[in-house]
């Protein structure tokens, strides 16, 4: 398994001194995922909890819907025949009753894999494909539950303690029971790699969870959320318009700028209690 951090000279510059040190910098490298041996993507992102990124990429872009959905997940070499393995690539074979993204998708997967919308550009068409919606889950969460959430997060963020430079995201139980708490270069890599927990740990759909990122809240990091079936999202800084809107018509409730004792509940504010 490849390294997270890595270690690099920099030069500190202040008023009227500059200093050459070293500083710790986050490791970022190449994903191929491939299905039943065809490359379906390459993703950018910080090596560690792979496997949970592929089984979580593949559950929100609708190609599985279940653990026995997958049977192997494996490293293995690169194209040609003198690579070898650098475990930057996964090989995901379905189980036979799960059909393969046909190629239009796949060439979607490629097109926009840095961001995570793929092929699904529309409100409906998440909607549409989404087995496990959480519009009926009827938990609720306190207030203060949540207010305490985000402290509880950077707690757990030990790599982003020693370099400032990852992405956070954590899943909790609506009492506040903290679940899995993983960190990505990329903000979508890190809910993938929760929500690829929950699937091997048989937690999907994820009803009754809070699903909380370290920094905004967009339409792609919605879209996962909602693929998940979890029912509360929150997010430390603001939402998109995109996101807002793909919440309301999920039945997702959406809460951002989650600051101390203060929250903007943009969508189903009746799962917030006070």
């Amino acid at each position: 398994m490849g390294r997270v951090t890595a270690r690099r000279r920099v030069q500190h510059v202040t008023a009227g001194d500059a200093v050459a040190r070293p500083d710790t910098l986050v490791v970022e490298e190449p994903l191929e995922i491939r299905i039943n041996g065809k490359p379906v993507t390459v993703t950018m992102r910080t090596p560690g909890s792979d496997i949970e990124l592929a089984q979580g990429f593949l559950l929100t872009e609708g190609v599985i819907a279940h653990r026995d959905d997958v049977l192997t997940v494996r490293y293995c070499k690169g194209a040609g025949p003198d690579q070898v393995n650098t475990y930057n690539v996964l090989d995901v074979t379905l189980a036979p009753h799960v059909p393969p993204p046909d190629v239009d998708v796949t060439r979607n997967f490629y097109t926009t894999s840095s961001c995570g919308v793929c092929g699904k550009a529309s409100l409906d068409a998440v909607r549409t494909i989404s087995k496990h919606g959480p519009g009926d889950d009827p938990s609720t969460v306190t207030a203060e539950t949540l207010s305490d959430l985000p402290d509880r997060l950077r707690d757990e963020q030990k790599v982003f303690a020693s370099t400032g430079g990852l992405h956070g995201a954590a899943l909790f139980e609506v009492d506040g029971t903290m679940l899995v708490v993983r960190e990505d270069i990329g903000r979508h890599n890190a809910v993938d790699k929760v929500i690829g927990w929950a699937l091997e740990n048989d937690r999907i759909a994820l009803s009754a969870t809070v699903l909380l990122v370290s920094g905004r809240a967009s339409f792609e990091l919605t879209q996962k959320a909602v693929m998940a079936g979890i029912p509360v999202l929150a997010a430390v800084s603001a939402p998109s318009s995109l996101a807002v809107d793909l919440a309301s018509q999920s039945g997702l409730t959406l809460v951002a700028f989650l600051r101390g004792d203060s929250m903007n509940i943009y969508t189903r504010p009746d799962r917030v209690t006070h």
